[in-house]
């Protein structure tokens, strides 16, 4: 990758090489239309980085969703619905919680939320199959960068 990228730079660099060359050769009355020539180039590079960073995140995308369904989980398991189940229980546990404390004081209390605890972890997909944390860590220690190929 580092080679093509390389050789993408060095083009860029002819590109300009040549661009300036011309500018010498026709005079400041052409310098805008090498200017803007030159530009659009550069844009088209930075548009196909774009599109293939887009791309990869895509693939990246589809693959976690096909993980996470062969996980068990529904493909519609986004983050969104994890934090409203979490939300609804923690809503439902302040009458459970009273309830709890009324009938049997602390021991009541805490099975009670022991009880939340593992209903949401259970939902978010924590436990059983194990802790999930760090997906984000290990994909910022592999360094992709925006202009790899």
């Amino acid at each position: 990758m580092e080679a093509r990228e390389r050789a993408r730079d060095a083009e860029l660099k002819k590109e300009l090489d040549a661009t300036l060359q011309a500018r010498r050769e026709l005079g400041p009355e052409y310098e805008s239309a090498l200017v803007d020539s030159f530009l659009d180039k550069v844009d088209q590079r930075l548009d196909s980085v774009v599109d293939r960073r887009v791309r990869r995140q895509l693939a990246e995308q589809q693959m976690t969703a096909a993980r996470d369904t062969r996980r068990g989980r529904p493909r519609g398991d986004s983050w969104g619905e994890r934090f409203g189940f979490a939300v609804v229980s923690l809503v439902l546990a302040i009458p459970l919680s009273a309830i709890a404390v009324v009938n049997a004081d602390l021991p009541g209390l805490l099975i009670a939320w022991g009880g939340i605890v593992a209903v949401n972890a259970v939902h978010s997909g924590v436990w059983p199959d194990g802790l999930h944390i760090g997906r984000r860590s290990r994909e910022r220690e592999r360094g992709d960068s925006d202009w790899e190929g």
